[in-house]
């Protein structure tokens, strides 16, 4: 019995620690491969139409479907999120105008 008791808590101990170095590989091999958003090429901020790093300081970036998006504040999220296509479109058009 005493030997079983060791024997689990061994196993147990050991994948408790190897688990997130595990999780950590995996992460690091898939950031690797993982592909570049396309650049938010805009001054200003999808929802609020505000310039970014006025004063609002820093503009908060994240990720959208393979797209890198700028908001003047981490408060603009809220709405993007409520309708993220409206404002991807709004990008894509901005983005065609200053092309022209």
């Amino acid at each position: 019995m005493k030997i079983l008791r060791k024997l689990t808590a061994t196993l147990l101990a050991t994948v408790v620690l190897t688990a997130p170095i595990a999780g950590f590989a995996a992460e690091k091999k898939a950031g690797k491969n993982a592909p570049k958003p396309k650049p938010y090429t805009l001054n200003t901020c999808a929802v609020s139409d505000e310039k970014l790093g006025g004063d609002m300081g820093e503009p908060y970036v994240f990720t959208h479907e393979g797209r890198e998006i700028k908001l003047c504040c981490k408060s603009c999220l809220k709405d993007f999120k409520k309708a993220p296509a409206k404002f991807i479109k709004k990008i894509e058009e901005a983005e065609k105008k200053a092309k022209k």
